[in-house]
């Protein structure tokens, strides 16, 4: 029984041993100052959208007279220039009313001189007393109302002949069918609206209708840089500038959207009316400044007790403090000088400089732990819990 107790006291004095070992061994976690070089770069911001391509000038060509078209000069896809003839009605009914047209005002022509004549000769007549107050008045009636009626046939003939013209069809612009809604031989009726036969538009010139969500239109001004692209072109890029902000706002599904315009250039005609556009508009853009990460604005030093080897505040880098200005700690010779800065544009990610640092200068952004990089470290190692694992060995 002796023996026995001695073989477990024995076995807990090893036991708090090795605990006491192990205790021992473990290692105070090490700090590590984080730091960044300044350097040159650029600072933007951006805000996305998608949109609908359109053409800046695009006119619905009709006609405003009554007919059979007789001949069509372009087609789907045509190139067109401003003023040429590009359809025909038949003119055989508008020819009939222009010569209708011509033989009533030669007709209210005659009349109205005829009318005339007898009319001065009454009034001579009737200031020497030798008619009827009464004969002179019809004779007056008369001659207005043949003045009115050549007058109106004056007017019915300019009709007549500018329906005649109407029946040639000319383009109003430079640019290319992008539709044709009628056929040779098909029948147009124009009543209170001009009947259409094509749509021209000029694709050298562009335009995007975006929609910008309510959270950022106030960011997007007129001017700034657009990148876009589109389906068909997966691997091109296109740019163009903001134009236009509507005020116009548009409720869809509870979300409010604005309008806006990004002009867009055409040259090589690639891009058409319809296309989706996915919009990325540059609000903040700035290059070539001198940049810091967003953290080194708001990094403060701080004491680790029992941690040596941190860059401690040197005494001479205590300036006075400024509710208006900013502040970085620079490493020089294993000491934080507390510097102060004047900052320009910020993205939440960078900020620029303005003046107070040059590149090459070294930053501190904050504190890392060893343990905590560790661990991060461990985290990305891991696999996942459904991958195989190896055979296990005897």
């Amino acid at each position: 029984m002796q023996i026995i107790r001695k073989m477990k006291s024995t076995y807990y004095l090893s036991l708090l041993a090795l605990l006491i070992a192990a205790t021992g061994c473990k290692k105070t976690p090490k700090i590590m100052l984080q730091t960044t070089t300044v350097t040159s770069g650029n600072v933007s911001e951006t805000v996305t959208a998608t949109g609908t391509l359109e053409s800046v000038t695009q006119v619905d060509v009709g006609t405003q007279v009554t007919g059979i078209i007789s001949k069509l000069n372009a087609d789907f896809n045509s190139v067109v220039t401003k003023g040429e003839l590009i359809a025909e009605i038949d003119k055989t009914i508008l020819e009939a009313d222009l010569e209708s047209a011509n033989a009533t005002l030669e007709s209210a022509r005659l009349t109205y001189e005829y009318t005339k004549t007898n009319f001065k000769r009454d009034q001579t007549l009737y200031e020497k007393e030798l008619i009827s107050e009464y004969a002179f008045e019809t004779s007056l009636k008369d001659y207005k109302v043949a003045e009115q009626a050549y007058h109106k046939a004056q007017a019915d003939r300019v009709r007549a002949a500018k329906n005649l013209n109407y029946a040639e069809i000319y383009s109003p612009i430079d640019g290319i069918v992008i539709s044709r809604d009628v056929e040779v031989g098909q029948t147009v009726v124009s009543n209170m609206s001009v009947a259409n036969l094509f749509t021209i538009a000029d694709l050298d010139h562009m335009q995007v209708v975006g929609d910008v969500d309510e959270a950022d239109i106030g960011q997007v001004k007129v001017g700034q840089r657009v990148v876009f692209t589109v389906d068909a072109y997966p691997d091109d890029t296109f740019t163009g500038n903001v134009t236009q902000v509507r005020l116009s706002a548009t409720t869809e599904s509870n979300v409010v959207t604005y309008e806006v315009i990004v002009s867009a250039d055409n040259a090589d005609h690639k891009l058409i009316p319809g296309l989706t556009a996915n919009l990325t508009i540059y609000v903040l853009e700035e290059d070539n400044v001198t940049t810091i990460p967003v953290a080194a604005t708001k990094f403060t030093p701080r004491d680790y007790p029992g941690v040596k080897g941190l860059p401690l505040p040197a005494s001479s880098s205590q300036a006075p403090a400024d509710d208006k200005s900013s502040y970085v700690y620079l490493l020089r010779n294993d000491s934080l000088y507390r510097t102060p800065v004047i900052l320009g544009a910020a993205n939440g990610v960078n900020v620029a400089v303005l003046s107070g640092l040059k590149d090459g200068d070294v930053v501190a952004t904050g504190y890392e732990s060893s343990e905590a990089a560790a661990a991060e470290e461990k985290a990305q190692g891991q696999t996942s819990p459904f991958a195989p694992k190896p055979p296990r060995r005897k």
